[in-house]
């Protein structure tokens, strides 16, 4: 099988950055209507610095999007429904193979109209990434303008999800001056967001202004002063001292020292997982691997490392995701498990995410008591990526947005848990897995895929490839005079048209 691809950063390392504040009904309370009062310039700090120089077809598009610069065809809305953004309908043909998108009327920022053909040339760019944007990956999407206003994307065979794969942020769309002929696409005034990213300095800071001309309306807020703050407790700090207005990722550790007003949580799609290795090593054994997943209570990961700020894992998919848990099964095919005879493991994590070594820490105790010898292994993500995809470890202690990047359930189980996938931290390859997983991604019917998706995660558990610890929640930091900041469980968004100070 194939090993995850160098990509996988991606999904390890975004932080939970948040997007509007969802009402107990879960509509977004931010606004998209023009706006009704004047605010001033929004100061934000955020945890992980651009890692490719913005790139889009890397973790940067993330960023890029939830500071309102960028925006796709569709986007998600609270309840993981693609809905419209830069188009404002679109219907199939051709049994599902092609997809007619009808557009707005908007402009770049640059001035230029948003037409169909270059919204097809966006898309083209995109598809002819290198590495494709995981969203599109296997696809072979094509995308063709039909008159002015209609673009027509088509991919080898049917995809019943391709609206929600556009609304990935690596699928954002740009004007003609973007793309240059390198590959690279640069961001500055070419996007179509609320906000133009005017100024870039290196990795630590950007400014971004409001651009007027939003089709959605015009924000509330006049721009905002972006920092990188890579630690947590400098994040914290700056809140405290209200040198920024906004700080994603607040520490745990931190929250009880700042205002409770400031502290701000919602449910995401994200976990905190145990991936055991079914390649090399001590868990190529179903039966060791059924006694670490025995060992392990999950609850004191859930209140010990974070502290109620997530919830004891009843799956892959978390509460987040209101469908899950009315169709969850029981996990099939467990094997028994076995005496570990003080079998030694290495339990690898990075330090990128404060709570990540503390939860090896756990979990360090945890299967100890049941036989198995426990080291630790914890490095920052870039010292760790290396020897993980080498497969030089038992075990490592991880995170995962399982909604990032198409919103589709099938789609994560398939990178995830397949023997050809992409972000297979397990290295599980399992034919009824496999056969499962390819059944759900047959099925067109939402209802069905679900149905389809929860059947194959209960096939996936019977594994003991991956044991999920926790269902996380994020925590951020809002300053009180700040109003329609965005708390978004796929991760995807912070600022909209309606935030403002």
């Amino acid at each position: 099988m194939r090993t995850p691809r160098l990509r996988l950063i991606a999904g390890l390392l975004l932080t939970p950055l948040l997007a509007g504040c969802f009402s107990s009904s879960g509509k977004n309370s931010s606004s998209d209507s023009p706006a009704s009062e004047e605010g001033g310039r929004l100061r934000v700090a955020l945890a992980f610095p651009p890692a490719q120089n913005y790139s889009l077809y890397g973790q940067d598009a993330f960023s890029l999007s939830r500071l309102g610069v960028t925006e796709g065809l569709t986007r998600l809305d609270a309840n993981g429904t693609a809905v419209p953004a830069l188009a404002e309908s679109w219907g199939s043909e051709e049994g599902g193979r092609s997809w007619v998108f009808t557009l707005r009327d908007a402009k770049f920022q640059d001035g230029t109209d948003v037409t169909a053909k270059a919204v097809a040339s966006a898309l083209t760019h995109a598809a002819e990434a290198e590495p494709t944007p995981p969203a599109i990956s296997g696809a072979k999407l094509t995308a063709e303008a039909v008159g002015d206003d209609q673009v027509k994307v088509t991919t080898t065979t049917a995809d019943s999800v391709l609206p929600l794969r556009l609304t990935n942020p690596s699928l954002a769309v740009f004007s003609a001056k973007a793309y240059g002929k390198d590959g690279k696409v640069n961001p500055v005034g070419t996007a179509t967001g609320p906000f133009e990213l005017t100024k870039i300095t290196g990795d630590t800071a950007a400014t971004l202004d409001r651009y007027d001309d939003y089709w959605g309306g015009r924000a509330q807020a006049s721009g905002i002063d972006v920092e990188f703050v890579a630690d947590g407790t400098a994040r914290a700090n700056a809140l405290r001292t209200e040198d920024v207005d906004i700080a994603e990722s607040i520490p745990v550790a931190q929250v009880a020292s700042l205002d409770k007003g400031t502290i701000h949580e919602v449910n995401t799609a994200r976990n905190s997982s145990l991936y055991l290795n079914t390649q090399e090593g001590v868990f190529t054994d179903a039966g060791l691997r059924a006694a670490a997943r025995e060992a392990i209570d999950t609850s004191a990961v859930a209140k010990g490392v974070y502290d109620g700020y997530a919830e004891k894992a009843k799956g892959l998919f978390g509460p987040a995701l209101t469908w899950a848990s009315g169709k969850r099964t029981e996990p099939t095919g467990r094997a028994k498990a076995t005496d570990p005879k003080g079998k030694s493991i290495t339990i690898a994590t990075y330090d990128d995410r404060p709570e990540l070594p503390e939860t090896a820490q756990v979990l360090q105790q945890q299967p100890q008591k049941a036989g198995f010898k426990v080291k630790l292994e914890v490095r920052t993500y870039a010292r760790l990526e290396s020897d993980l995809l080498a497969k030089k470890f038992d075990a490592v202690v991880s995170t995962r947005n399982m909604m990032l990047d198409t919103g589709d359930p099938v789609t994560v189980l398939a990178s995830d848990y397949t023997c050809d996938g992409s972000y297979n931290l397990s290295f599980l390859c399992d034919k009824n897995v496999d056969k499962l997983v390819a059944d759900a991604q047959a099925e067109s019917d939402p209802g069905k895929r679900q149905n389809a998706a929860m059947k194959a995660e209960a096939a996936i558990l019977g594994t003991d490839a991956v044991v999920p610890l926790a269902h996380l929640k994020a925590v951020v930091g809002i300053a009180a005079p700040v109003k329609g900041a965005v708390l978004d469980p796929y991760e995807r968004q912070l600022v909209g048209t309606g935030t403002r100070r």
